[in-house]
């Protein structure tokens, strides 16, 4: 039945499938991309770092406060999913460069 909801198991088994038919355009990526998409990466990871260490810092300085940490709590999961997706189109762009330029 298609009405059937799936799994966190069945959706990732479905995204990873998915990437898998990637490769074949990450090979024809020229050198140039591949270091634009390591920085893009590097740089995304030093923003989720960096988001981290603000939200220890926002728990620590709620003491306890069931709703104040339920608040920074969902706001860093919202900031946390905007830079994972960000990162997400950044990198989409750069691959699909080589797509429009040939």
């Amino acid at each position: 039945m298609g009405d059937k909801l799936k799994s966190a198991y069945e959706l990732a088994l479905e995204k990873l499938a998915r990437k898998e038919r990637e490769p074949a355009t990450s090979k024809s990526l020229t050198s140039e991309q591949k270091k634009r998409i390591a920085a893009i990466r590097q740089e995304c990871q030093a923003k989720r770092a960096e988001r981290e260490i603000l939200f220890q810092s926002e728990r620590k300085a709620a003491r306890g406060d069931a709703d104040q940490i339920a608040k920074i709590e969902d706001c860093y999961r919202r900031d946390r999913e905007r830079i994972l997706a960000r990162e997400e189109e950044r990198i989409r762009e750069v691959r699909s460069e080589r797509d429009s330029e040939g």
